[in-house]
């Protein structure tokens, strides 16, 4: 074989496996099918009572179908004897309140180590009120 034929042999192959690889891997797949009907549906009629043509919008038929959809639900009939059984009164609220206990970490733990103190700002106040260094809150200064 001359080295040419050869050349054109392994760019060949090169460029079958590249195709290959985009296919099978990279290509993305094809769309699913769209939960909602766009199409034309005869036996759905508009709103006002006419048939819809072959020139109505597919919103409109996306509009009807949830329309249709949002009657349906209409329809639903909830039986509210449960709530006044003993099984469901005799239920109680098992719900936990977290308190903090300055024991949740790092302030920035993404800061590399040793980086991670946090700076404290002193408050301030507006004034006529003045800062009280005990309870270090805002107060009225005192008036004689």
């Amino acid at each position: 074989m001359t080295p040419k034929i050869k050349n054109i042999i392994i760019f060949t192959v090169i460029a079958v496996v590249f195709i290959l690889i985009y296919i099978f891997f990279i290509k993305p797949s094809p769309a699913q099918p769209n939960l909602v009907s766009t199409t034309n549906n005869p036996t759905l009629p508009n709103i006002d009572g006419t048939t819809p043509g072959a020139n109505t919008p597919a919103s409109v038929f996306v509009t009807e179908d949830f329309l249709a959809l949002l009657l349906g639900v209409q329809q639903i009939k909830i039986d509210d004897t449960i709530f006044s059984e003993p099984a469901f009164i005799g239920l109680h609220d098992s719900s936990i309140t977290l308190t903090l206990d300055n024991t949740e970490g790092r302030p920035n733990p993404f800061a590399p180590l040793g980086r991670d103190v946090m700076t404290v700002v002193p408050p301030s106040c507006i004034p006529p009120q003045v800062l009280n260094s005990t309870t270090n809150t805002c107060v009225s200064p005192a008036t004689n």
